[in-house]
């Protein structure tokens, strides 16, 4: 089966970032999608949709130190079904993306306006997603600048801890 989503957008608001135990970088926010058509009546309409969207590793560190609420970017990923019990007993679900490749489409002139420093227009990163279910192996012991940034491992997080 195919699972791939590809969505140019604005950030709804500021990444939020949280290190793993092992030092995995995870950034969580969402992007703001706009449809332009004409209704049967001739009439111009607009339909706006805001997914929720998942950087992991190095991805995430850039994304965190690039993009801001309302950047725009492009990201392409794999479409994820979250699902969840309230605290008042009800089933939840959602559906997110896993980003694993984002471009930055927002200028410099953008970024110098909101007083933050950007990385050229158009610069593409690439993450390799981790496969939950998936075993996970140790890092091998290396140098810090040699260490991968690809071996991501399952997060453990407990149902207390998510705040819907």
């Amino acid at each position: 089966m195919y699972n791939k989503i590809i969505l140019a957008g604005n950030l709804t608001r500021d990444i939020e970032v949280r290190y793993t135990q092992s030092g995995a970088a995870i950034g969580n926010t969402a992007i703001a999608t706009t449809r332009k058509f004409k209704s049967q009546t001739g009439e111009q309409k607009e339909e706006t949709l805001f997914v929720d969207i998942t950087f992991f590793g190095r991805t995430a560190e850039i994304a965190n130190q690039y993009l801001r609420k309302g950047s725009k970017v492009l990201v392409d990923g794999r479409l994820k079904l979250d699902q969840w019990t309230a605290q008042d007993g009800s089933k939840r679900s959602k559906h997110s993306v896993t980003v694993e490749n984002m471009t930055m489409l927002g200028g410099k002139d953008e970024a110098s306006q909101s007083g933050y420093n950007s990385a050229p227009a158009g610069d593409t990163y690439a993450q390799p997603a981790p496969s939950y279910g998936a075993p996970t192996e140790p890092a091998p012991q290396a140098a810090p600048q040699q260490a991968p940034v690809s071996n991501i491992p399952e997060i453990d997080i407990n149902e207390d801890e998510i705040p819907f």
